[in-house]
This record gives structure tokens, sequence and C-alpha cells, in this order.
């Protein structure tokens, strides 16, 4: 039998699920969560620099992903002053970090894929 799977179920943050995959699509799958991770595994950054970076996502979507994350202890939120504007800060906690291979990972397959069977496009160029 798998390590993953030595019991029926895995339990992680009182949530219960049928296996490690599972566990882990749920903490980092979707179309935006490994994203967000991926453009914090160098450095902290804030609202507006993630908003500029990942474009195509929407403003609602960035907001309830960093909380999704932050709540599923990934991201780490830190707010700077006490009067607005105050500045907040994102980065990734200790935990959040042990991802940064799998999505290293995740990234060279992806640009193998795209090597193989795509191709990269410039922002400019209609899709």
């Amino acid at each position: 039998m798998k390590t993953e799977c030595i019991g029926d179920f895995v339990k992680l943050n009182g949530k219960t699920y049928p296996c490690t995959v599972s566990l882990t699509m749920d903490l980092v799958g979707g179309k935006w969560k490994a994203v967000i991770l991926y453009h914090l595994k160098d450095e902290a950054k804030r609202y507006n620099e993630l908003r500029k970076e990942i474009p195509s996502v929407t403003e609602m979507t960035l907001s309830l992903q960093l909380k999704q994350l932050e709540k599923d202890g990934l991201v780490l939120r830190k707010v700077h002053g006490k009067k607005p504007p105050v500045k907040v800060i994102y980065s990734l906690t200790d935990f959040g970090k042990s991802i940064v291979p799998v999505l290293e990972a995740i990234t060279k397959w992806g640009n193998k894929a795209v090597i193989e069977k795509g191709e990269f496009i410039s922002a400019g160029q209609t899709v």
C-alpha cells in the first residue's frame, strides 16, 4: 500500500480527503493558486505588484485566492501601518515555500510542452 493511502482518508486543517493528491489539489489547484504562488516564490509582493504580473486575473479573484492561500497557511499577509493607506505585503510561509520545487517542475514541464507541441507568443500577438 502506498504511504498516502495507509488509512482510508487523510485529514488536514479539519478537512478530510480521499488521498494526498486530492489534498494537494485543494490547496494549490485551480486556475490561479499555483500562478500566485509562483509569482511569490522569489520575493514578497504587494497586491498591485501581483495584479501587474498576472493581468488576466480579476481583482476579486486575486483577492479571494490570496485569502484562501492565507487561510490554508501557504501565504502570509503582513499589514504595515495603522491608518490608510496601509501597506500590505504577501509572501510565502515556510509551508508555502515547500511547494516551490513542485511549481518549478510544473513550469519546466509546461515549457517543454510548448516547445514540443505549441509556441510561445508575445502579448501583442493575436491568439
